[in-house]
């Protein structure tokens, strides 16, 4: 005796996309002509299923309506949550919680882009490229610009304090330069 989709979900309990996904998902199989037989559907439910997940509805007790107290009494602490309840809540929870940090980051990081407190990563290589260019363009002129200078020095009164002198200067110009 086969039944349909949302007969067969009627019959575990269960909503019909909780069906439609365990056939899609090949946790049960319908008959070639889309109906479920209810005892072989129910066996293959029963073995791909975990046992971990309630396959029936949740029953909920209600408590006892509270007592009134006398206002010089403290209130009874909340009550602590039972070891049944819902772990995939708390890992919503969490997870909300970690989507939440991560979005404030990047409104922080926007508003300091915007303002003017940070800026691309691309614009700093590109500075960077056009100093470290500068400099080795400097640093290279400086044989050519006191090599005469030397040549005097050397022929004149061979001083290698003097050279020394005079490579310094050229240095220090340079860098002077490229930090202006």
């Amino acid at each position: 005796m086969s039944m349909s989709l949302r007969a067969y979900a009627r019959h575990r309990g269960v909503a019909l996309s909780a069906v439609q996904k365990a056939i899609a998902m090949g946790r049960i199989h319908p008959e070639p002509d889309g109906s479920i037989d209810p005892a072989k559907a129910d066996a293959q439910w029963d073995r791909h299923t975990r046992t971990a997940q309630p396959t029936t509805p949740r029953v909920t007790t209600t408590r006892p309506p509270p007592v009134a107290q006398h206002a010089s009494q403290p209130a009874p602490p909340p009550p602590m949550p039972q070891a049944s309840d819902d772990a995939r809540g708390v890992d919503y929870h969490k997870a909300r919680a970690v989507r939440e940090t991560y979005s404030a980051r990047l409104a922080k990081l926007e508003f300091e882009e915007r303002t003017g407190k940070l800026i691309s990563k691309d614009e700093v290589d590109i500075k960077y490229f056009q100093l470290a260019r500068q400099l080795r363009d400097r640093m290279q002129q400086i044989p050519r610009k006191v090599a005469p200078e030397i040549v005097a020095l050397v022929v004149a009164d061979p001083d290698v304090r003097g050279v020394t002198d005079i490579l310094d200067v050229a240095i220090r110009e340079a860098l002077e330069d490229l930090a202006r």
